[in-house]
């Protein structure tokens, strides 16, 4: 059995002790009583801003801004990063998928804890021509996580391109940082345009951006070598995925933040997992890269017509599996749960008909104690798990038909 280092134990007792004690003590509501009232202030003195912004309004740019929304949305990333996967690029993808996971759980939790609204519209005019900007204007608005994603993953992907490439001349250095700056300036300009955010949301994805990223640019190296080691690596980061969950600060009203979280919990942990069992044969640095005489184009593009339909059907799998386990799970162990959309029979009204003395809570039920929830949405559970099997399929089982298939 692998041994668990100190400071593995300390970290996740750290985390533990955090989620008890933060929830005896209420302070995501004491935060909040100190934090919503000034940043909903800025938000409305920042109404005159965005409105100037949007006197401008054309056809043109909002088809520009939309697309550049897109372009840096978690649904963009989370399906062009198994292509970075399948392109050789191995280190590259691992880590902006783990600094992903990352800014997608600060910037989420900032936001349920501050809970602060989005810009008014009207007087504001709101743009969703998408679905997933629909669900985005759910959410709560400091800090703009486009912005924030924008900061942290392009910021990254220059810093990787210079090192990789070795290039020390300042000019170039210098058109690469402007070129990040344009982007940057244009995803947060787009986003009060399309009255998602106000000037203080943009400002402040930009401020925890920038924190975010010299954090990671600190810790990269040490994070990737411990995730393809072999100590204790896919025991230690479930427990942690499953912390993470419990660390979540709970929202002033429901948004779909933790959604997001979970899955992208689920994403890190499949990666984690993945890359664990398959490093030495399909992730280590000497793979086949795209662009050179050992991975030419159609051989990748023929990486990407198998390797999409294949990681759907285990994410199809992955959900439909789940969902039939889990409440089983919970029913063995004594743990109430319900269901807010995926098993109809455990909705909220169904759980309701039922009473509420027929069952006693179980032992690990009685150890969440600080939850204080008197059932768990089993959704939670399943969406992490789906999102998993998801990630895993990327970095294992694809990979592993790709070499059945001499691709």
């Amino acid at each position: 059995m692998e041994s668990i280092s100190g400071w593995q134990v300390r970290l996740l007792g750290g985390i533990a002790s955090w989620v008890v004690f933060s929830s005896m003590l209420n302070v995501t509501g004491k935060i909040r009583s100190l934090t919503q009232p000034w940043v909903s202030h800025q938000v409305i003195s920042g109404t005159p801003i965005s409105l100037k912004i949007q006197k401008y309004q054309h056809g043109f740019l909002d088809g520009l801004f939309t697309a550049l929304s897109c372009v840096v949305s978690v649904p963009f990333y989370t399906a062009f990063l198994p292509l970075l996967f399948w392109s050789g690029h191995c280190k590259l993808a691992r880590q902006m998928t783990l600094l992903m996971a990352f800014c997608d759980y600060i910037g989420n939790c900032i936001k349920d804890v501050v809970a602060a609204p989005r810009p008014s519209s009207p007087p504001v005019r709101r743009v969703t021509a998408t679905e997933d900007e629909k669900e985005n204007a759910m959410e709560y608005g400091l800090p703009s996580s486009h912005t924030l994603n924008t900061v942290c993953l392009s910021g990254y992907l220059l810093h990787y391109v210079l090192s990789y490439a070795e290039i020390s001349d300042i000019f170039t250095q210098l058109v690469g940082l402007a070129t990040i700056c344009l982007v940057v300036g244009l995803i947060g300009l787009g986003r009060i345009y399309l009255g998602m955010h106000s000037l203080i949301d943009v400002i402040g994805g930009l401020i925890i951006g920038l924190g975010v990223l010299a954090i990671w640019l600190s810790i990269h190296e040490y994070i990737d070598a411990f995730v393809v080691s072999e100590q204790n690596v896919s025991t230690f980061w479930t427990v942690l995925s499953l912390l993470l969950l419990f660390a979540y600060p709970t929202p002033e009203f429901a948004t779909p933040s933790f959604e997001y979280h979970t899955a992208f919990n689920g994403v890190a942990l499949g990666i984690v997992i993945g890359i664990q069992q398959t490093y030495h044969h399909f992730h280590h640095e000497d793979v086949p890269r795209l662009f050179t005489s050992d991975l030419a184009i159609l051989a990748f593009l023929g990486r990407a017509l198998v390797g999409i339909p294949t990681i759907l059907l285990v994410k199809f799998c992955s959900k439909a599996l789940a969902k039939w386990i889990l409440p089983i799970v919970a029913n063995i162990l004594g743990i109430p749960v319900k269901s807010t959309s995926y098993i109809p029979t455990l909705s909220v009204s169904a759980m309701s008909k039922k009473s509420d003395g027929t069952r006693q809570a179980g032992y690990l039920q009685k150890l969440l104690f600080f939850s204080h929830q008197e059932t768990f949405d089993v959704d939670t559970g399943i969406r992490l798990l789906q999102y998993t099997g998801l990630a895993w399929s990327v970095v294992d089982l694809v990979p592993y038909v790709f070499f059945r298939l001499g691709l």
